[in-house]
């Protein structure tokens, strides 16, 4: 499981011209899944992305965790292969179908993690995210 966070000032995600999710102040994480991905990966990203300490606190150190709200998307590139050649391999992504249940999972235990804090991207679909990113910070997480 690999994820991408991007700390952010705002951010919409919107499908065929479709406001879809819209957050505020926090993190955008790109998410994608791998060929040996399954569920015992969803417990330790989902602490970890909720604690990761990317906020400046009061003395204008990275030091608190997003007390704004996340958006999670769905990015089976993330698990692109570019070592030959110039046209991506995704060989080394987790099937779709496996894929669509790890992610909608991994955002039900964020859902259960930070009620009323966590919107999502759908699975599958051709999204259009527009962020302003702050930093910018931006901290790539694998398991």
């Amino acid at each position: 499981m690999k994820i991408v966070l991007q700390r952010v000032k705002n951010a919409k995600l919107k499908i065929n011209n479709k406001l879809i999710s819209e957050i505020k102040q926090g993190i955008v994480a790109y998410v994608g899944f791998g060929k040996n991905d399954d569920e015992n990966c969803l417990n330790y990203m989902a602490n970890k992305i909720t604690g990761i300490r990317i906020f400046n606190d009061n003395s204008d150190k990275i030091n608190l965790p997003n007390l704004g709200e996340f958006l999670i998307i769905p990015n089976f590139t993330l698990y692109a292969n570019t070592t030959h050649g110039f046209r991506p391999s995704f060989t080394n992504c987790l099937e779709p179908e496996k894929a669509k249940l790890l992610f909608k999972l991994f955002v039900d235990k964020l859902k259960e993690l930070l009620p009323n804090r966590v919107k999502a991207g759908i699975f599958g679909e051709n999204m259009l995210i527009n962020q302003t990113n702050d930093g910018p910070i931006t901290i790539i997480l694998e398991n």
